[in-house]
């Protein structure tokens, strides 16, 4: 058994920066499924948002203003505390980053460049050409290594050890030795990233499969908004490679088959920088009413960099040439990118508050993995780096606080080691009986999410994705791993989330199914409009004592800005 004073789970940004804040004065044991440098925050490229006013037009820029585009993005579903909170903190974050070692891209005048991204009344991301993600992971895993936080690489947390209310740790799989390894801890952060491989098409790393919220979930901890799910508009055709928002940012352009820039249809005023909720239903129309075109693996939208010139192209978006010219053999200076809208981000997840704590004493979550709420039914480009850090930050600070506090109890090791057992008998059991191959099982859910719980939603279509799913996880319990072999064992690795992926899959479509309106990425074409008065409240998903989500609902937090219609 191993034991630390603090249990992380997640080696992205939020992980890392909770890590930082707290391995000065407690035992900190940092857990993730990948090195931290394979964690999905490094495919973040467009930038981080902070009201910094740098840029020649942001001269009158605040972190109000930029709350205030939050919460209109979010389609007033934020909890605006807690959007008041990030926002304020965003430029001590950015500064802190660059104080680090962040090698920002930079202004003539040597100040952080920042450039326009949808949704924003000003040209506030700071970014890092188009690998912004990159270099402030590498930032902080190198500020984790230099501090000598204990990082355990290839470990797969399967269960929450759940006590009287208290979390007292995990049950973990460590890969690289091939044990079953009980993880007691006086305080246990999730910072496991998002669900993109519930969907079929998505822009998400293989690792990215929700089963973090999903392992919260089954120990009984609440889950918030799941079924708001954001679709990015410009994903590489076949491959799904996100294309940044700094593509539009830069200036590029959204053109149909008619060699139209469409966007002036839908939204005239903030054309291709319209939120993504938006601009993904309008590249979405385009193509079923017949304007997109055609491609072997799928239709498409072009997106048109060539205006922008090489030195520009090469200057500020050399990552998405290369992605360009590596994976579909198109060079962006000379020919349009072909793109299609793909499932991107997770705005739902385990239900926090702005203390990073959940309703059960001791577990913590941060990150895309959680729900504050500071992205409601929508989130901004620019605005999932800066939640990372910020609420491990936050995190960092009210862990100390919950471990220095009286009440806490210490888990009799016995009950860790049965949980321990429980997870090793069903492991014997995976991998001795059933037919069913998980790949095809997976498949098969990820397909069904694509088709029935996408862009556009309606009654009917839901609805069927509830009774595939019912039929999936009864296949499920018929499932058989192939090698009985714990060492590095990425089958059985796979299969232990699958279960997980299930659960959250199933919380998605029925919260959309019962969410009777249209608001930011969820809409329904049979409720085609926003609805205040019933809806303007939080889902909240717990399993129920039959196995089966079991939902209520939760006040939006309102502070300054009343809701309104949102207008670009």
């Amino acid at each position: 058994m191993h034991y630390h004073d603090i249990l992380i789970v997640g080696g992205g940004l939020a992980g890392l920066r909770a890590a930082v804040g707290l391995c000065e004065r407690y035992d900190v044991g940092l857990f993730s499924k990948v090195h931290p440098i394979r964690s999905h925050s490094i495919a973040a490229q467009g930038g981080i948002n902070a009201a910094l006013a740098n840029n020649p037009n942001s001269r009158d820029d605040t972190w109000e203003k930029h709350a205030f585009d939050t919460i209109k993005g979010s389609d007033y579903l934020a909890d605006q505390h807690a959007v008041e909170i990030m926002c304020k903190e965003a430029p001590n974050i950015v500064y802190e980053m660059e104080h680090w070692g962040c090698p920002f891209s930079r202004f003539p005048d040597r100040s952080i460049a920042q450039r326009p991204f949808g949704g924003a009344g000003y040209p506030r991301t700071c970014y890092s050409t188009d690998i912004t993600g990159h270099v402030l992971l590498n930032t902080l895993y190198e500020r984790t290594v230099s501090k000598g936080v204990k990082v355990y690489p290839e470990w797969f947390v399967v269960d929450l050890v759940i006590e009287n209310g208290q979390c007292h740790g995990v049950i973990a799989f460590d890969l690289i030795n091939g044990k079953i390894i009980p993880i007691r801890a006086r305080a246990t952060l999730f910072a496991t990233g998002g669900y993109g491989r519930v969907y079929f098409y998505s822009t998400n790393a293989l690792i990215n499969t929700g089963s973090g919220i999903g392992v919260a979930y089954k120990a009984g901890v609440p889950i918030k908004d799941m079924e708001f799910v954001q679709f990015h508009p410009t994903a590489l055709i076949g491959t799904n490679i996100l294309m940044t928002e700094a593509c539009r940012g830069e200036g590029g352009y959204l053109i149909n088959n008619k060699g139209e820039r469409f966007m002036e249809r839908y939204v005239p005023i903030a054309m291709e920088l319209a939120p993504r909720d938006i601009v993904s239903r309008s590249i979405q129309t385009e193509i079923d009413e017949g304007r997109g075109f055609d491609h072997p693996l799928g239709k498409y939208i072009n997106l048109d960099l060539r205006h922008l010139g090489e030195n520009k192209i090469q200057e500020k978006l050399p990552g998405i040439r290369k992605i360009s010219i590596d994976f579909i053999g198109i060079d962006p200076v000379h020919d349009p990118i072909p793109i299609m809208p793909s499932q991107h981000y997770s705005m739902g997840g385990i239900d926090t508050n702005i203390r990073c704590e959940t309703e059960i004493k001791g577990f913590y979550g941060a990150g895309e993995c959680a729900c504050v709420s500071v992205h409601g039914a929508n989130r901004l480009g620019g605005n999932s780096l800066l939640d990372t850090i910020v609420f491990g930050k936050l995190a960092s600070f009210s862990i100390p606080e919950y471990l220095e506090s009286d009440g806490l109890t210490t888990p009799d090791e016995s009950f860790l080691l049965r949980k321990k057992e429980e997870i090793e008998k069903k492991i014997k059991r995976l991998t001795s009986e059933g037919s069913e191959r998980p790949f095809s099982i997976q498949m098969d859910l990820s397909r069904t999410m694509s088709a029935c719980v996408g862009i556009f939603r309606t009654k009917d279509e839901l609805e069927k994705a509830l009774v595939d799913i019912a039929g999936i996880k009864e296949r499920y319990k018929r499932v058989k791993v192939s090698s009985p072999k714990l060492h590095m064992n990425y089958e059985l690795m796979n299969t232990l989330e699958l279960e997980f992926m299930l659960e959250v899959a199933h919380t998605i479509a029925l919260g959309a199914l019962l969410r009777e309106e249209s608001r930011g990425a969820h809409f329904r074409r049979d409720f085609p409009a926003r609805n205040d008065a019933e809806w303007l409240k939080h889902t909240i998903a717990r399993i129920g004592a039959d196995g089966k989500p079991a939902i209520s609902f939760k006040e939006v937090v309102i502070t300054n800005y009343q809701p309104m219609e949102r207008k670009y």
